[in-house]
């Protein structure tokens, strides 16, 4: 196993603790997690995203996908056959299965469907208004005279 030093990261910028956390996770998971079921994570657009998931032989309501603490759970829980059906070779896998996605801030689940053994689950980025880049006018020295001379008169005091 592989272990990385983040304190450059911590001497050289503040409130990115969180980052360097979430590596850490990534990282002993990366271990752990089972390659089970396979998926696909795509970019459909600049904030859109789409994660598919093979699930052959599970129906929609032995699916989950669930948000929790960040998360993204997609679970598989297959019902019991109870038909009694003798299988001579059985090689759709059909165990149950956890799979976890850590979701950046401001992501947001838009929909998922389930067709033809996949599980699409779609995604777009939502940045809100406050967070995005803006534009500050910076102001000549004219602007900061007229302002300077502005603050030196006397303010107007209230009538009690």
């Amino acid at each position: 196993m592989r272990a990385f030093d983040f304190s450059p990261l911590y001497r050289a910028t503040i409130g990115f603790d969180r980052v360097a956390d979430m590596m850490d996770r990534v990282l002993a998971a990366d271990m752990a997690q089972p390659s089970y079921p396979p998926y696909n994570i795509e970019k459909t657009d600049d904030n859109a995203y789409r994660i598919s998931i093979a699930v052959a032989g599970f129906g929609s309501d032995e699916l989950s996908v669930e948000l929790r603490e960040g998360a993204l759970i997609v679970t598989g829980r297959k019902a019991e056959d109870e038909d009694g059906r003798t299988y001579l070779h059985r090689g759709i896998a059909t165990r149950a299965f956890e799979r976890r996605f850590a979701l950046a801030d401001h992501m947001k689940v838009t929909g998922a469907s389930h067709t033809d053994g996949m599980l699409n689950i779609d995604l777009v980025r939502e940045v809100p208004e406050a967070l995005k880049p803006r534009r500050i006018e910076i102001a000549g020295p004219a602007a900061i005279r007229t302002k300077t001379v502005d603050t030196l008169q006397a303010p107007e005091t209230l009538d009690a």
